[in-house]
């Protein structure tokens, strides 16, 4: 199994595939095993102690018991088959099968990988894109130009956009710090804990040698995530051949770019709880990005209602997220059984992503050292992959398609062998609908994740829950 970049969105598959009898190699750079030592064991844990409280709620109703998708045993397993690989390093997967990981400029140790295929005579050279970076992101090299390949799959992620020129972010979060500060506020920024984080830590590093926050001295950086401090860890262990030049002149100066004084992290849940009864001014790095999970919500139960306060976003917030309702505007959020009333400035820091956008794609693609046969767009919204196959082909004059569910494609012929299935919402464009159509959407979905999160509740409750819901219907089905 060949593992792209450490991004690992979908990480949670190899312990799974190992409880269900895989045993063969997994390749990976050597950030990115690393990565995974911390990420896996963590995701494991996570669904041990989901599983855990399932079955107490399920045991105190008569209900049926859950097992954990996967075990920490599971993701031991799973972390037992991986294989450390480098860049440019040409890999034996299988027999007439090689492959060479590309630096793809997306996170610490994301890769492209170009995979040689032989077979009956007939070679092929298919390039998988991964995630590729954006330019001039900090700390980690800008994407390779990965040379000459056959076939190409190239993620889409935001092939349709462009992003904003590059602000100076060490100016504008030193700005919110220190209007913040000034109110005797704190500054709370939900980060994810790989990737994120460390950026951030990179900006405020960069903060503090300016000087640029006045008046609050060598103020306090909490990072509040037990992931977030080993994945940091990681990052410092993995300098040479990852860091980009700016980065790497620092380490060779003896600075550390992700540590500065003031810097605090808190392992325990209870360093965690402390944080929060310190009235000094601070900055407060924590998980989830999202808000939907980990110590980012007691920070929140404890800041949103406070007007002095700031919360600030750094990435996307996906549709029906607690980060998302509060960009949106939420008034009231609730909070471990509490409404909370939202009170504190509430700010998204546009413009910061790892994702390349369509014009660092297509440039990606120039570096190729000939033509491919046919280009294919994945891994993006079915309108965007769509869009950007287009452009690929009027911009760069190459073949390129977007394909569907199941399309089969014969590489060695050049010739599609079963066409795909066509998803229902692209055969009608959906008609344009109201921001307060789309709110109510979003509401139903929410209101679906916590119908789910309840299975195992009381059957007293559920009835109870299931009553309320259908009043609800029948009070707008009439």
């Amino acid at each position: 199994m060949l593992l792209t970049h450490a991004h690992i969105d979908h990480s949670g598959v190899l312990p799974y595939l190992y409880k269900n009898g895989f045993n063969g190699n997994i390749f990976a750079t050597g950030a990115t095993h690393q990565l995974c030592n911390i990420m896996l064991l963590d995701s494991a844990h996570i669904q041990e102690t989901e599983a855990e409280w399932k079955n107490r709620k399920a045991q105190r109703a008569g209900s049926y018991q859950v097992e954990p998708l996967y075990t920490t045993k599971d993701a031991l397993g799973a972390l037992s088959l991986f294989k450390s690989v480098s860049y440019g390093e040409k890999v034996q997967v299988a027999e007439g099968i090689t492959a060479v990981y590309i630096d793809a400029g997306h996170i610490l140790g994301s890769s492209s990988i170009l995979v040689e295929v032989s077979e009956e005579g007939v070679s092929r050279k298919i390039l998988f894109s991964g995630d590729i970076g954006s330019l001039d992101q900090p700390l980690i090299n800008d994407p390779v130009c990965p040379g000459g390949a056959d076939y190409v799959l190239i993620e889409g992620t935001y092939g349709d956009r462009l992003h904003n020129k590059r602000a100076d972010y060490a100016k504008l979060l030193a700005e919110i710090f220190e209007r913040t500060f000034d109110q005797g506020g704190n500054v709370v920024m939900p980060a994810f804990a790989v990737g994120r984080t460390q950026e951030i830590l990179y900006f405020i590093r960069q903060i503090k040698e300016r000087n640029l926050v006045k008046g609050h001295g060598d103020f306090p950086v909490y990072v509040d995530s037990p992931l977030a401090i080993e994945a940091t860890q990681v990052f410092s262990k993995h300098t040479y051949g990852y860091y980009d030049e700016e980065a790497m002149a620092l380490i060779k100066a003896g600075v550390n770019p992700l540590s500065f004084s003031g810097l605090k992290v808190s392992l325990t849940s209870d360093e965690s709880k402390l944080i929060n009864f310190d009235k000094t001014p601070k900055v407060i790095l924590s998980a989830s990005g999202m808000c939907e999970a980990g110590r980012i919500r007691h920070h929140l139960k404890h800041n949103l209602w406070r007007p002095e306060c700031a919360v600030v976003f750094s990435g996307y917030q996906a549709y029906g997220t607690l980060g998302r309702a509060l960009l949106e505007g939420a008034e009231k959020v609730k909070l471990f059984g509490d409404e909370i009333e939202v009170k504190s400035s509430i700010i998204n820091m546009e413009g910061i992503s790892a994702h390349a956008d369509k014009n660092e794609l297509l440039k990606w693609l120039s570096c190729l050292s000939y033509e491919p046969v046919s280009v294919f767009v994945v891994h993006a919204e079915d309108s965007v992959a769509d869009s950007f196959a287009a452009a690929i082909r009027e911009e760069k004059g190459f073949s390129a398609s977007a394909p569907f569910l199941k399309e089969e494609f014969d590489l060695a012929a050049n010739l599609v062998v079963k066409p795909g299935e066509l998803p229902e919402k692209k055969a009608a464009a959906p008609k344009r609908v109201s921001p307060a159509f789309e709110a109510l959407l979003r509401s139903g979905e929410r209101l679906l994740s916590l119908i789910r999160k309840n299975q195992g509740l009381a059957n007293k409750s559920a009835a109870r829950f299931a009553d309320e819901v259908n009043a609800l219907i029948k009070k707008w089905d009439d």
